[in-house]
């Protein structure tokens, strides 16, 4: 019989950040950071049970931000984080 062993220390080091490339448009940075957010914003929704984009309204969005730490998202933020749930399955 195989034994199980549960562990907290993580399974791989966290990927190390690059610099974002020079010398594009603003609005790339921008769109580009605003993506990060919102896959941050649509894990910990999915790891808390909200599994359809309908159960994801702008206040519970906003409520995981401020749990996880992070700026409260626009609603442009907020509908991206919900395309997420719907198309990433």
């Amino acid at each position: 019989m195989a034994v199980a062993t549960v562990t907290t220390e993580p399974l791989h080091k966290p990927l190390r950040k690059k610099p974002l490339p020079a010398g594009r448009p603003r609005e790339w940075y921008v769109t580009h950071n605003r993506r990060l957010k919102a896959m941050r914003l649509a894990i910990a929704l999915l790891d808390t049970g909200v599994y359809y984009p309908s159960t994801a309204t702008n206040d519970k969005i906003q409520t995981i931000a401020e749990r996880i730490g992070i700026h409260p998202p626009s609603d442009t933020t907020c509908r991206m984080v919900r395309a997420l749930i719907r198309y990433g399955r």
